[in-house]
């Protein structure tokens, strides 16, 4: 990795102000050791003495992205990094995440370990989702996490025709469709039944969400499968949404092809804690 010379700060955008006092540390912490610290624009009003950029300029700006929020936030960053290779250090605000490993009070010897060197970085694999109504192209994804299709809450069973590499898979009758990465595993295809798949792993998880056969079980492809997904149904209460946060209705007819983006994303390692450790906390394994 390059000297760090600039580190971007991007913050919760909800609530903002609840990282306004990290920030301000992180901010004097930064200067003291002549990283210029860039913060998004959404901040700038907060903080009028550091150098603001729009968020989507920030990974391009940046030697590091410190990213505070949880989980939900850096997937949103995720999705921005497109052909940068900036490296992610995800900072939890609350308590532990799957993607934001580090805890607020482990912040700055954090930091301390990175800028010695002594930090591991994974990168991770996207998913690249292009949705096709009447034959053209309606929109173009890339994703960290997973491409769901599912219904509303009052809407029937839906249809799902499932072709692999242009071969025929099987017409899922479920309440949707969970397609994800590795570190997808850990979301909605976790509660859906799916597995975890160690996320340094290249590989994309199929899994049916409440399908009407209970032999229908998830799938663990190649990652260079490339998989179209077809709604045979007419209900109009299905929405096809990209990591939870993006999403378009998804009507009788509509594809969605998914397959490996040509992008990665390169989280730093948390120094305190290994992948097994953030499992054993998040899932409470062995509790009683």
């Amino acid at each position: 990795m390059r000297t760090i010379r600039t580190a971007g700060i991007i913050a919760k955008r909800k609530k903002p102000a609840e990282a306004l006092e990290v920030i301000e540390r992180l901010i004097g912490w930064l200067k003291a050791r002549r990283i210029t610290p860039l913060i998004e624009t959404d901040l700038a009003e907060h903080l009028h003495t550091v150098e603001a950029h729009a968020k989507a300029e920030l990974p391009g700006k940046s030697d590091i992205l410190i990213v505070l929020g949880g989980d939900g936030t850096l997937l949103s960053v995720a999705r921005l990094i497109k052909n940068s290779d900036v490296a992610i250090l995800g900072v939890n605000l609350g308590g532990l995440g799957f993607l934001t490993s580090v805890s607020l009070p482990e912040l700055f010897p954090a930091l301390e370990t990175i800028l010695a060197g002594n930090f591991s970085i994974d990168r991770r694999m996207m998913l690249n989702a292009r949705v096709y109504r009447e034959g053209r192209l309606l929109a173009e994804y890339t994703v960290l996490n997973d491409v769901v299709v599912n219904k509303s809450v009052l809407a029937r069973i839906i249809s799902l025709e499932v072709t692999v590499d242009g071969a025929y898979l099987t017409t899922f009758q479920a309440d949707g469709l969970i397609i994800s990465t590795p570190t997808g595993s850990t979301a909605y295809s976790l509660s859906a039944g799916g597995p975890i798949i160690y996320p340094s792993l290249d590989s994309i998880l199929l899994t049916p969400i409440c399908p009407h056969t209970l032999t229908n079980r998830p799938l663990i492809m190649p990652e260079e499968s490339m998989l179209k997904v077809v709604l045979r149904s007419g209900d109009r209460d299905v929405f096809l949404t990209m990591d939870g946060q993006e999403g378009i209705p998804f009507l009788e007819n509509d594809a969605v092809e998914v397959g490996r983006s040509d992008y990665t994303v390169s989280l730093i390692r948390s120094p305190f804690k290994n992948h097994f450790e953030v499992l054993r906390t998040k899932l409470k394994w062995g509790e009683r």
